[in-house]
C-alpha cells in the first residue's frame, strides 16, 4: 500500500506543471526628465522618485506570490532637463541606481556628448549599460556588454541589448571608430548561443515601433519579423510610443517617454513554454484637467515619492544654478513643435537662428526641438529644454541648385521623422515625393545665385540623413552661437522680451 501511495505520489509529481512569475517593470527615454514637470494643464507629472514608489509596490505584490521582477531601461537616459543636462545625467543614473535597475541598452542619445561622457556614465551606473550590435571599428570587440543573464534560481532570464543602427546618421558627432551591426542579425546570433541555457529572452532594444524606411536600420517591428524565438518578448524604446504589438508571435512593448509612464509586463513560465499575461502601462501623477471646474484629477492614482530619491535628486537640482531660471521673456501663446508640418515654434526657432547670423535663409531638423513652450514667463531653463543640444549656428554659402538638392532629401521623409524640417526665410511645396516650388522671400529660387544659409553643426555634420550638407561643409564656418542664446536673445532684442503672437503659417507643405 505504501509503495501503491509513494508511486503515485511521483507520477503526480511528474505530471505536475510547474509556472513561474516574471513581471518585468519597463521605461525608455527618459531624457533627463529625472524629477516632476509640467505640461500644459498637466502639472507636476513624472519623476523617478515616483517612478520608484511603483517599482516598490509591483515588487512587493510580485515576490510576496513567488513571482520574479526585472526593472529595465530601454535607453536614451540623457538630453532634455537643463539640470540632467548641466551634469551629465549623473542625477539620473544616481536615481537608477538607487531603484536598483538591473540593466539599461545604450540608445543613440547617449552618444549625444563627447565619448568621455558616456564612458563615465558606465562606470557610475551600478548596472550595466548593454549592446550587442555596437563594435569598434578595427578590431570587431564589443563596446559594451552584449546581455547578463539573471539567475533567478527557479528561472533564468537573459537581457540582450541592441542599439538602432539609425545612431550613425542620427549621432555622427561623436561615433569615431564604432560600428553598428546589422541589430536582427546579432539577435538571432545571441538567440541561439542563450535559448537552451536561459527560460526567456528578452530583447532590450533602442530600435522603435514601426515599419523601417530603409533597409539600413532594423525597427522592432522588423526585428520581431526576422528573428526565430519562441520564448522572447521585445521591450523597445527610440520612437517614444506608448504600447504593445504582437508580431510575429513576439510580443512588443513600450512605455512612452520622460518618466511619464512605467509599463509592466507580466509572464508566465510554464515548462519551458513563456506566456504573456498581460500588459499595462502606468500612468505617473497624469492629471485630467477639467475645463467647467478648472480642477485637476489623477488619471490613475496619485503615486507619492519616494523620500530618499527624492532627496537625492533635490540635491543635484539645486547645483543647476540660479541663472536658469532668470526670466528672460513672456509669451501669450502656446508655441509647439511637430514633426511632421510647419508650428510657430519650429518657424520662431529657424527664425531666431537666421536673424543671429543676418542669413538669407535657414532650415533646422524638427528633432532638435524637444518641447513646447507654454504661456507665461520663459527662462533660460525652459529655452535649454527646447533645445537641449548644444547645437550651435553654421553657416553655409550655397547656390539655389544646392538648397533644391537639400529638399529633395527632406521629400522622401515621412512625417514624424526628427529630419523633418523647420525653415525660415522661404517657402517650399512637395507633391508625390519631388519638390514642386522653392520660394526665397516670395521669389522663386535662382538655381544659380549664391544663398547663405543658416542650420546647426549636428545637420552640417550630416546629422538626421543630410549628407549633402556635410559634403559642402567647406563653403560655410561654425559660429560658435549656441542655438539657445540666439533663441534668447531673438526673444530679448528682435521681439522685445514679449511674444503676443506668432507665424505659424505653413512653410513647408507636403500637397496631396
Amino acid at each position: 500500500m505504501r509503495k501503491l501511495l509513494l508511486i503515485s505520489v511521483l507520477v503526480l509529481a511528474a505530471l505536475m506543471v510547474f509556472s513561474v512569475q516574471l513581471t518585468i517593470l519597463h521605461m525608455n527615454d527618459t531624457h533627463g526628465h529625472a524629477w516632476p514637470f509640467n505640461e500644459w494643464h498637466n502639472p507636476g507629472i513624472g519623476g523617478f522618485a515616483a517612478i520608484a514608489t511603483l517599482v516598490n509596490e509591483f515588487k512587493q505584490e510580485v515576490e510576496s506570490e513567488g513571482g520574479h521582477v526585472l526593472l529595465l531601461h530601454a535607453g536614451d537616459v540623457n538630453t532634455g532637463i537643463p539640470e540632467s543636462d548641466l551634469l551629465n545625467a549623473v542625477p539620473d543614473i544616481t536615481a537608477l541606481n538607487m531603484m536598483g535597475i538591473d540593466a539599461m541598452t545604450i540608445g543613440n542619445h547617449e552618444f549625444d556628448k563627447p565619448r568621455d561622457v558616456l564612458e563615465m556614465q558606465m562606470k557610475l551606473a551600478k548596472f550595466p549599460f548593454l549592446s550587442a550590435n555596437i563594435v569598434w571599428e578595427k578590431t570587431g570587440k564589443l563596446f559594451a556588454k552584449p546581455y547578463i543573464i539573471k539567475d533567478f534560481g527557479d528561472l533564468k532570464v537573459a537581457v540582450i541589448g541592441l542599439t538602432t543602427e539609425e545612431t550613425r546618421i542620427l549621432e555622427p558627432l561623436y561615433l569615431k571608430g564604432l560600428k553598428f551591426l546589422d541589430a536582427a542579425k546579432v539577435a538571432q546570433k545571441y538567440i541561439d548561443q542563450l535559448k537552451d541555457k536561459v527560460d526567456v529572452i528578452v530583447l532590450l532594444v533602442h530600435l522603435g515601433f514601426g515599419e523601417p524606411t530603409s533597409s539600413d536600420y532594423n525597427t522592432s517591428f522588423s526585428l520581431a519579423r526576422k528573428i526565430h524565438c519562441k520564448k522572447a518578448v521585445i521591450i523597445d524604446g527610440h520612437s517614444h510610443d506608448l504600447g504593445m504589438k504582437v508580431i510575429n508571435g513576439i510580443t512588443i512593448v513600450q512605455a512612452g517617454y520622460y518618466t511619464k509612464w512605467l509599463g509592466r509586463l507580466d509572464l508566465d513560465v510554464e515548462n519551458g513554454k513563456v506566456t504573456v499575461k498581460s500588459w499595462k502601462a502606468y500612468p505617473i501623477n497624469l492629471k485630467k484637467y477639467d475645463k467647467k471646474t478648472k480642477k485637476y484629477s489623477y488619471v490613475w492614482k496619485e503615486i507619492k515619492p519616494d523620500p530618499m530619491i527624492e532627496m537625492a535628486l533635490a540635491g543635484f537640482k539645486a547645483l543647476g544654478g540660479r541663472e536658469l531660471d532668470k526670466v528672460i521673456g513672456v509669451s501669450k501663446i502656446l508655441l509647439k513643435i511637430s514633426r511632421g508640418q510647419s508650428t510657430n515654434l519650429g518657424n520662431f526657432v529657424a527664425d531666431s537662428i537666421r536673424w543671429k547670423v543676418n542669413a538669407d535663409v535657414a532650415i533646422t531638423n524638427s528633432g532638435g526641438i524637444r518641447a513646447n513652450i507654454q504661456p507665461g514667463s520663459i527662462t533660460m531653463r525652459e529655452i535649454l529644454t527646447v533645445e537641449p543640444f548644444g547645437d550651435t549656428i553654421y553657416v553655409m554659402k550655397l547656390k539655389g541648385s544646392q538648397i533644391e538638392k537639400i529638399f529633395e532629401y527632406t521629400a522622401t521623409l515621412p512625417p514624424g521623422k526628427g529630419a523633418w524640417p523647420q525653415i525660415s526665410g522661404m517657402t517650399v511645396k512637395v507633391k508625390g515625393g519631388k519638390v514642386v516650388e522653392i520660394k526665397v522671400h516670395g521669389k522663386p529660387l535662382d538655381p544659380n545665385k549664391i544663398y547663405v544659409l543658416a542650420t546647426n553643426n549636428y545637420m552640417a555634420d550630416g546629422g538626421d540623413g543630410y549628407y549633402m550638407l556635410k559634403e559642402w561643409k567647406s563653403q560655410g564656418y561654425d559660429t560658435g552661437f549656441t542655438m539657445s542664446d540666439a533663441m534668447a536673445q531673438y526673444i530679448k532684442e528682435a521681439l522685445g522680451g514679449v511674444i503676443k503672437s506668432y507665424d505659424d503659417s505653413p512653410r513647408y507643405t507636403v500637397v496631396k
